[in-house]
């Protein structure tokens, strides 16, 4: 995966009213924090934040004005309930190398086997630990043949190269459901009187 470079500034001042002001001159607040470093507040141009945050755990590259660049994953996001626009961003700083724990989205490929069945997705997303600047963007799983009856754990999916779970290995992530028989009609339903 390759990082995406977005330019910061400092924040000076701090409170609603200083971060209304941001989001009013297209800025979205941040805090980057991680290492053991002091948490850095900064302001974050709104719209290629957006953009950069369309990918799962995206790594990007922060040239902070005036406070030189840092490597950080989004760790935690919030949008404002109504517009969905991100009104915060915190930042976890990471080192080229370093083994993060990120949550994968799980997707599926292929069809079930014939005969109705239905696939009930039980996990959308797992636990997987990665070095931060390869950090997959999803797990792809195959369904194809698959019957009634069939679940797929954790363990079974397949991971790139350099990625483990970070969660157990016996956790169903995926299962298929035999198609219902049908109801037998209600009594007296569709007779004569």
């Amino acid at each position: 995966m390759s990082e995406i470079k977005l330019a910061a500034k400092v924040r000076e001042n701090f409170g609603k009213g200083s971060a209304r002001q941001a989001r009013r001159d297209a800025l979205t607040p941040a805090v980057i924090y991680g290492h053991g470093t002091d948490p850095k507040h900064v302001n974050v141009d709104a719209h290629a934040l957006q953009l950069a945050l369309r990918t799962p755990n995206v790594l990007l590259s922060l040239d902070i004005e005036g406070a030189g660049t840092e490597l950080v994953i989004p760790k935690a996001v919030q949008k404002h309930p109504l517009k969905r626009s991100i009104s915060h961003v915190d930042f976890l700083i990471v080192k080229k190398g370093e083994k993060v724990t990120v949550d994968v989205a799980i997707v599926t490929e292929g069809e079930l086997a014939p005969g109705g069945n239905m696939l009930e997705t039980l996990q959308n997303t797992i636990s997987v630990e990665a070095e931060a600047t390869h950090i997959p963007t999803e797990v792809t799983v195959s369904i194809a043949g698959l019957e009634a009856g069939a679940t797929i754990t954790a363990s079974d999916l397949v991971l790139p190269a350099g990625t483990t779970l970070a969660v157990d290995g016996d956790i169903a992530v995926l299962q298929v459901i035999g198609a219902s028989a049908e109801e037998p009609a209600a009594e007296g339903a569709g007779t004569e009187a």
